[in-house]
């Protein structure tokens, strides 16, 4: 059963992935080289909530749900997963938008707060915050 354990797999990444593109500027502020990783993956994050494109994670996951004989959906990830938790109702475009612009909201703060400890310790690049 080896799509079964890729499918588990690849929801369990994608978990993982939405909670980097939400709160993984957290991590720049102790390791700046995160942002590196970050910035990207926050820039996906919003560019596939406001655009209302589906990740490509999605159809792959379905890929993998269809080979081991489970139930495919449809909608994206977010969708299926996380709305029910989040909003039982359903989503929407305008909620769509909302959590990209939460996305962006949280992450923009988070940076503004890195690069005002940053600009606080000149001739440091990307390494680690002092005393963080």
């Amino acid at each position: 059963m080896p799509y079964r354990f890729l499918t588990d797999a690849l929801i369990l990444f994608h978990f993982t992935f939405v909670g980097f593109v939400i709160f993984g500027g957290l991590l720049v502020l102790r390791w700046r080289r995160a942002a590196l990783v970050h910035l990207p993956a926050a820039a996906w994050g919003v560019f596939i909530e406001w655009s209302g494109l589906l990740c490509p994670l999605t159809p792959l996951e379905n890929f993998f749900r269809e080979r081991a004989g489970l139930e495919t959906y449809q909608g994206g990830f977010v969708n299926h997963y996380v709305m029910p938790i989040l909003y039982p109702d359903g989503l929407t475009r305008d909620t769509q938008f909302a959590l990209g612009a939460m996305i962006l909201l949280i992450n923009v703060s988070v940076y503004a707060i890195a690069f005002t400890r940053w600009r606080r310790q000149p001739g440091e690049t990307l390494g680690p915050v002092a005393g963080a």
